[in-house]
C-alpha cells in the first residue's frame, strides 16, 4: 500500500507520461491485462485512456486491472487513469519514505 506522499511522487511523474493502454468499447480484455503487466514491468507506472465508446467507468476499470493486476491505484483525471505496481525484474522508481 502506497502513501499519500508516494501518491503525490507518483502523480508528478505521471503527469509528462503519455497514455500507453486504450480501453475501447470492448472493456477490459485479456490483451488489456497483458498491456498492463508488460507496461508494469517495464515504466512501473502506467496511464490507461478510456475512450468514448467504453461503458465502463473510470472507477469500473481501475477496479478491475487492480484487481487483476494487483497494482496501486494513483490518480484519475477526466477519462484518464493512472495506475502503479514495482517492477520485478526491474525496478526503476524509487518511492519517497513512508
Amino acid at each position: 500500500m502506497i502513501t499519500g506522499k508516494q501518491r503525490r511522487y507518483l502523480k508528478g511523474l505521471a503527469h509528462h507520461l503519455d497514455q500507453t493502454v486504450y480501453v475501447g468499447k470492448a472493456g477490459i480484455t485479456e490483451n488489456i491485462i497483458k498491456e498492463m503487466e508488460i507496461g508494469f514491468e517495464t515504466r512501473e507506472l502506467v496511464k490507461i485512456k478510456i475512450q468514448e465508446g467504453c461503458e465502463m467507468t473510470k472507477e469500473e476499470v481501475a477496479d478491475a486491472i487492480i484487481k487483476a493486476t494487483g497494482c496501486e491505484f494513483v490518480q484519475a483525471i477526466g477519462r484518464k487513469v493512472t495506475l502503479y505496481r514495482r517492477s520485478k525484474e526491474n525496478p526503476q522508481i524509487v518511492l519517497p519514505r513512508r
